[in-house]
């Protein structure tokens, strides 16, 4: 996109309220297409974000965030529901020996192909507003590969074991986020929703400094890296910061004002709609006041981006859409 750095002036300028919500799977039931296939398919995950783009008004369109990509790369089995998000079926390593033994994948592996195809056809698509790919940050995927429980307890247990999954994992995603930054996307958003369950202190030790490995690398005037990690719920700020990324994405954990108020001024901030309780399972009266008592929360904070906490989850209810944009309208004029 041209004028991306004008595009974020603008916005900490107050000149425009920007609103960036995480939601591809209205896209993919917009044409017709399972969750299976989107994410096994980059033809057809470009169009769900393409089609969405049409229908509704973001500022930016935004890839799925799918949290299994990078750990089938690795060789780890994934579970494909028809429409639901996939899963990692078990860890894929659970010893020092393993880990070692454990190979460095290259971007011929698994669907990150298709994810890279997508990301390129959206790139070429929508040429009027930032493109977001999506990726899974270090220490997740560290998890997914050594499993949730048993990465906790080896920090304690074997943190040299742990130290090395992260820096075979950050290697990949170093190559995946140069590939994906090749694509001609804007940016690239960053889940490492894990790094959310432990302390600042070992979020600094264990996350940020290999998220700020590849933000160094990658980030410019023309790429943005955004951090997502809807596991903070206030206690780890200060390490996404210190992750060096661009931009911050808040889950629904978090009082947004307190993010806002413990974040750099000069830095976007999105969040933090609950996706289920509000996109989801919420009446759409009940949408639309949570949106606007959101934004005018956050009234005195140009840098703040309204957004989903999170991946919206499939088959919510479009007049729920249409009330979270209702409610954007109303507060801007």
């Amino acid at each position: 996109m041209n004028h991306f750095n004008q595009w974020i002036k603008n916005a900490l300028l107050g000149k425009t309220r920007l609103v960036i919500p995480i939601m591809t799977h209205p896209g993919i039931e917009l044409c017709g297409k399972t969750v299976k296939e989107a994410v096994t398919n980059g033809t057809i995950h470009a169009e769900a974000i393409c089609k969405l783009n049409e229908t509704y008004p973001a500022s930016a369109s935004t890839a799925i965030m799918d949290l299994t990509v990078e750990a089938e790369a690795f060789g780890a089995e994934i579970d494909f529901p028809e429409d639901d998000v996939p899963n990692v079926v078990r860890p894929l390593v659970s010893n020092a020996e393993a880990v070692r033994n454990l190979s460095v994948p290259s971007l011929d592996s698994g669907r990150i192909r298709e994810y890279l195809k997508a990301d390129r056809l959206v790139a070429e698509t929508i040429t009027d507003k930032p493109v977001f790919a999506g990726c899974i940050g270090p220490f997740s995927l560290a998890a997914r590969l050594y499993g949730m429980s048993e990465i906790m307890i080896a920090m304690f247990m074997e943190p040299d074991t742990v130290h090395l999954l992260l820096n075979k994992c950050t290697e990949f995603m170093m190559e995946y986020c140069r590939a994906i930054k090749e694509t001609g996307v804007d940016g690239v958003i960053m889940a490492d929703p894990v790094a959310g369950l432990i302390s600042n202190e070992d979020c600094d030790n264990y996350s940020s400094p290999y998220i700020r490995c590849i933000a160094e690398e990658i980030q410019d005037d023309n790429f943005l890296l955004v951090l997502h990690n809807c596991g903070n719920g206030g206690h780890c700020t200060e390490a996404m910061i210190h992750s060096g990324a661009g931009a911050l994405h808040f889950g629904n954990k978090i009082d947004m004002l307190k993010a806002l108020e413990d974040s750099p001024n000069d830095m976007l901030i999105m969040g933090n709609l609950d996706p289920v309780g509000l996109f989801q399972q919420a009446s759409t009266d009940k949408m639309y006041e949570a949106t606007l008592h959101l934004l005018k929360k956050t009234a005195a904070y140009p840098n703040f981006v309204l957004s989903s906490g999170c991946d919206v989850p499939p088959h919510i209810p479009t007049t729920n859409i249409e009330a979270f944009y209702r409610a954007l309208k109303d507060y801007s004029n």
